[in-house]
């Protein structure tokens, strides 16, 4: 498959590489277009992929492509492009916001619009992307674009309607979970510990009680129940952390967050 994007930051970039490393496509199956100069070079020396001068070159080029530009510029992006698309050829969407119908609308034409919400633990291969699309996209182009998505990490296909939700639940909360890191990190040197260490220490926490969550299947407060002894140091942390409101405060951030992804 000859594979292009439309833009080359850090999604575009994380999803490469789990593209090439895992043999999805080869890299001169793979054409770029970027804003710069510098970022198609550097695009090249990294990843060994063609470039291109122009985004419509990258559409006449490939089978299918990612649209890896931000939000604010799909409109003028797509309005650039919409002569060269050819009917049925698939697009892959990651900007939040922007909904099948409207995609639908600015291209004017039949094609196969994957919509799609990833994530930048993409990069380093541990990504989770939310997919939806249209009825009329033929299966095998929505399993090209999921052995596309699930060469940087999981992908699940969900309803249209949740993919607000899947801004704050996974594209975004990355961010709260490395203010958690830090913050904890920030306790520890308080308490003694060398910062290196501690960043070590709590990053390596967060991983293994994630991992804990998905191989055992346990409720997150099972698995929470098992760190408390009676009258010990967890449940003396947790009783703060509920006086302080940690678990309202997540949920309103997040509810926060899906309000934005409505109005992009």
């Amino acid at each position: 498959m000859k594979l292009g994007f439309i833009g080359c930051g850090n999604m575009a970039s994380a999803m490469i590489s789990g593209i090439l490393k895992n043999g999805v496509c080869k890299a001169e199956e793979v054409i770029v277009s970027a804003k710069t100069e510098a970022t198609l070079q550097k695009a090249k020396d990294k990843f060994g992929v063609k470039t291109a001068q122009s985004n419509t070159e990258v559409v006449q080029a490939s089978d299918g492509f990612v649209l890896a530009v931000k939000p604010q510029f799909y409109e003028s992006v797509i309005a650039e492009i919409r002569d060269s698309v050819k009917p049925g050829q698939m697009v892959i969407t990651i900007a939040p916001g922007k909904t099948l119908a409207w995609l639908s609308e600015k291209f004017g034409k039949p094609v196969s619009i994957i919509r799609t919400m990833p994530n930048t633990p993409a990069m380093v291969g541990e990504g989770i992307t939310a997919v939806c699309c249209g009825e009329d996209v033929p299966q095998q182009t929505l399993d090209d674009a999921l052995k596309i998505l699930r060469s940087f990490g999981k992908a699940e296909i969900v309803p249209e309607r949740l993919m607000d939700a899947v801004v704050s639940v996974s594209g975004s909360s990355p961010a709260f979970v490395f203010m958690f890191i830090e913050a904890m990190a920030d306790a520890a040197v308080a308490d003694g510990m060398p910062r290196a260490q501690a960043y070590t220490f709590a990053a390596q926490a967060v991983l293994g009680s994630a991992k804990m969550v998905l191989e055992t299947g346990k409720h997150p407060a099972v698995l929470k129940d098992m760190v408390c002894s009676p009258a010990g140091t967890t449940i003396e942390a947790v009783r703060v952390l509920e006086e302080t409101g940690f678990r309202g405060s997540v949920m309103a951030a997040m509810k926060a967050c899906t309000d934005k992804a409505k109005s992009v």
